[in-house]
């Protein structure tokens, strides 16, 4: 028959089995990637920074001046494996100024009367009377990360352990050596409560700097503020690139049981993501004060509401300006690039629930350019360190902008190329009949 429809050819083989060689490549990604960064932190732990502050003077003991806080210090730095703990030897002022800025999870402290209270301590194990032990201060960085706590505190008890046990031992051989029997004197026994006390010599003290406030679940709120940002970008970019690419006839709709596909625009590719760009932009302000609002109603503190407001912003700016740019370039397989870059690859190495230092390698090196690492670190200084730039929101900051710039680079160079190749969506002209006739 003249109206008869032409059969269509068979589809491929390839056809049906390359979504299912996608998804099986995809989820071999994120099982990679998100349980190998998660399997042993421990393990996997590398230049995980701590400082040891000591302060100990010194005393004078049988006649020579003695700092077992010295001691102390040589034998951490010797022990503690360098390849898996950062330990930074640092006066206390300084220790501060980096568990304020959350450069360090956390410092050990050795106090300026150690060596005398231990030097005291000896006295009393043969002298009745009332003694305290000397102490060493361990201190924890809750607003660098709560896991990242847990672990310093896990080090610090190892550590601790075989401090207080050797210093234990030359302290009871040198209380022993002074109870030795003299020639015509009878011999002197230390006492059970006294050799328990020296065995045990030193008081572990840990403590947080600058607790976290009510209202941050332990120090989560950031970490999930970030991805709340992220995913606006991230999602906003896809719903914006397939609504106004649906308006402009360019992609079908369907609700439901309806299908609306309406005639194609004339417009270029450069406009419509010009088009798309202009409403990431003006929807990105709504968006991140809409976040804040929603924070404070659930009581989470925010100190500093400017700046967080205003790197909101440009977080969501920067994500879905880059998104909408890849899905102008690289079409539907920029969707599969977008999940990858911001989720698959970014939540393992965005240290907001496991630090970078105790992940592995591989995985710890994509920090470096990872957007949502470079979020993170932006909004956990503004949450909990005050706005300083030196706690990462400077980096972050440079960063975001870094990307922002390489989306509208990227979108910019593509659609141009396009456009000026005639490469026409659905085969439809953007230029007047004329100018494509004399182009």
């Amino acid at each position: 028959m003249a109206n008869e429809i032409p059969a269509r050819p068979a589809v491929p083989l390839r056809g049906w089995i390359g979504p299912m060689v996608v998804l099986g490549l995809l989820a071999a990604l994120i099982g990679t990637m998100y349980l190998g960064y998660t399997s042993d932190p421990e393990k996997n732990l590398h230049d995980f920074p701590v400082a040891l502050v000591n302060q100990d003077v010194g005393d004078v003991m049988d006649g020579r001046t003695v700092n077992v806080g010295d001691q102390i210090a040589a034998a951490l730095t010797e022990k503690i494996p360098a390849d898996k703990i950062d330990l930074r030897t640092v006066g206390i002022s300084e220790a501060r100024q980096q568990l304020g800025t959350g450069q360090i999870y956390g410092a050990i402290i050795i106090p300026g009367d150690f060596t005398k209270r231990l030097s005291i301590l000896a006295a009393a194990s043969v002298v009745p009377g009332d003694v305290e032990r000397p102490v060493i201060t361990v201190q924890t960085n809750p607003r660098a990360g709560t896991y990242a706590s847990s672990i310093m505190q896990r080090i610090a008890d190892r550590a601790m352990a075989q401090v207080n046990s050797t210093v234990g031992a030359q302290l009871t051989d040198q209380v022993k050596a002074k109870l030795a029997p003299q020639a015509g004197a009878p011999a002197t026994e230390l006492s059970g409560a006294a050799r328990l006390q020296l065995a045990k010599p030193i008081d572990v003290v840990t403590n947080p700097y600058r607790p976290l406030p009510a209202g941050t679940g332990q120090g989560l709120s950031a970490f999930f503020y970030t991805l709340v940002l992220l995913f606006a970008g991230f999602s906003g970019a896809m719903i914006i690139h397939s609504m106004i690419d649906n308006v402009l006839g360019y992609v079908p709709a369907e609700f439901g049981p309806w299908f609306r596909a309406p005639e194609p625009a004339s417009i270029s590719r450069w406009h419509t993501l010009l088009v798309k760009w202009a409403i990431a932009a003006i929807t990105a302000p709504f968006l991140s004060g809409m976040f804040m609002g929603i924070a404070r109603i659930f009581g989470m503190p925010i100190d500093n509401p400017l700046p967080l407001f205003l790197y909101g912003t440009l977080a969501i700016i920067a994500v879905s300006v880059t998104g909408l740019s890849v899905l102008a370039a690289f079409g539907t397989a920029g969707l599969l690039i977008n999940m990858i870059v911001f989720v698959v690859l970014g939540l393992p190495s965005s240290s907001g629930s496991i630090p970078v230092e105790a992940i592995p390698r591989w995985i710890a090196s994509l920090s470096s350019f990872e957007p949502m690492h470079q979020i993170y670190l932006s909004v956990r200084a503004i949450l909990f360190f005050d706005g300083h730039l030196e706690a990462g929101l400077g980096t972050g900051i440079w960063m975001t902008l870094f990307g922002l710039a390489f989306g509208l680079l990227l979108g910019a160079v593509a659609t141009h190329v396009y456009d000026l190749r005639g490469l026409y969506r659905l085969g439809v002209p953007h230029r007047p009949a004329a100018d494509a006739l004399a182009g």
